[in-house]
């Protein structure tokens, strides 16, 4: 069964509003909406989402467009940075990178890369599970989790080169019941659903 992961688009950076209900900038919304045409979509019958404001938004503009509810699931949820809060991008980027390197352990608080793994496998498989994770599905969620779950599905180590490129709104392809990962991050107006 074939299941697509798609991390939310560019958000509205606000340092004084908890990362988690961040919403998409207009730029993120407008990359939401030009995903509408593409043919591929019109396979997906299930949508999954984290619970964080920006990918409800996300995962809310294609469920309206496909007529499909929105199933909301706060353990796909990004992985937990509340001990820090808000990092300028910059000092970001620099833990993220000690996030993929050392996975097994906690940056100033941040939930453990391995545990964000355990967590984001655990969810994926249990809502795909059962006569209902029969139908296509798209998940909408965050980037660390997201490449995480792809490094799980692939058999491979946590590492930031599995990261999707700048900027979010990338999509990859996959099948949890066979263990393959069917294509790379792709931009998500560029993706066609081409299997790999």
């Amino acid at each position: 069964m074939t299941a697509f992961y798609l991390t939310h688009p560019q958000v509205e950076m606000e340092p004084a509003r908890p990362v988690p209900l961040w919403r998409l900038s207009g730029k993120g919304r407008a990359r939401v909406e030009a995903l509408l045409d593409r043919p591929w979509l019109r396979s997906v019958k299930r949508i999954l989402s984290s619970d964080e404001t920006k990918a409800v938004e996300a995962a809310a503009i294609v469920g309206a467009h496909l007529g499909v509810a929105v199933e909301i699931d706060r353990e796909m949820g990004e992985n937990d940075r509340s001990s820090t809060g808000f990092l300028e991008p910059p000092a970001f980027e620099a833990a993220a990178g000690r996030f993929f390197a050392e996975p097994h352990r906690s940056w100033n608080g941040w939930e453990r890369a391995v545990d964000a793994a355990d967590r984001i496998e655990r969810a994926v498989r249990r809502a795909l599970a059962g006569p209902a994770g029969s139908a296509p599905a798209l998940l909408v969620g965050h980037g660390g989790v997201g490449t995480l779950l792809k490094c799980r599905i692939a058999g491979l180590a946590i590492a930031r080169a599995c990261d999707q490129p700048p900027g979010g709104g990338n999509i990859f392809a996959f099948d949890l019941a066979a263990g393959k990962v069917l294509s790379d991050w792709t931009a998500m107006e560029e993706f066609a659903g081409e299997m790999q």
